[in-house]
């Protein structure tokens, strides 16, 4: 990426000073954090907040890292504006995700801005489905929708079986805002893309079945 643009350097910004004040203020931290108890006591500030909050450096980088790559994609395609649009929503529709299967689990808690920029990550997708992505245990690139249909299944995996300290239905949450909103914005793609958008329909399809099944849990 050549240049990044001012909207992406002030949201990589926000997350880094947001994110470091929570390393030094514990209290602080606990306040912002994502927590269903908080939230359903009315502290809804928490579902925003949490998104610029992260456990430690690696977890900041990560994520920053991921958005650094596919931001730009998105702000071509579809503007800086509506790719504000889309971190944000994703970023709040992945929290509420997240609170709808953990409403009962008052002592859940979550941070991180996983949801906003898997949603940043669906869209860039959805954008330009046959790009090239590298995986770190596959030597070949593979096409994008195919990256992104696998990353949403493992993610119900991880669901399901409660995979490791990993916040899966924010991260399905951010890329069902990711998808919808772009194609809200940009609906020519039914036409030029009809394919891949029924194929990267398809995990979020999975999902619903699955959870009105009752084979999530």
């Amino acid at each position: 990426m050549d240049k990044l643009s001012l909207v992406t350097i002030i949201i990589i910004a926000a997350n880094v000073i947001f994110s470091m004040k929570g390393f030094d203020d514990r209290s602080f931290f606990e306040r912002f954090k994502f927590n269903v108890g908080s939230i359903r006591r009315g502290e809804q500030v928490r579902m925003f907040s949490s998104g610029f909050l992260h456990a430690d450096t690696t977890h900041l980088l990560f994520n920053m890292f991921t958005l650094y790559f596919f931001a730009e994609t998105v702000i071509v395609g579809l503007g800086n504006f509506n790719f504000i649009v889309i971190y944000i929503l994703s970023l709040i529709f992945g929290n509420l995700l997240s609170l709808y299967f953990h409403k009962e689990e008052y002592w859940y808690s979550a941070i991180g801005a996983s949801g906003a920029v898997t949603g940043v990550l669906y869209a860039a997708i959805l954008l330009h489905p046959e790009m090239r992505l590298y995986m770190f245990f596959i030597p070949i690139p593979i096409p994008g929708y195919v990256f992104g249909i696998g990353y949403l299944l493992y993610s119900i995996y991880g669901m399901k079986n409660k995979i490791g300290n990993i916040g899966h239905d924010a991260h399905f949450g951010g890329a069902i805002g990711g998808y919808v909103l772009t194609l809200f914005l940009k609906p020519e793609l039914f036409k030029t893309e009809l394919l891949h958008v029924g194929l990267l329909a398809i995990p979020i399809i999975i999902l619903f079945v699955m959870y009105k099944t009752g084979k999530l849990s």
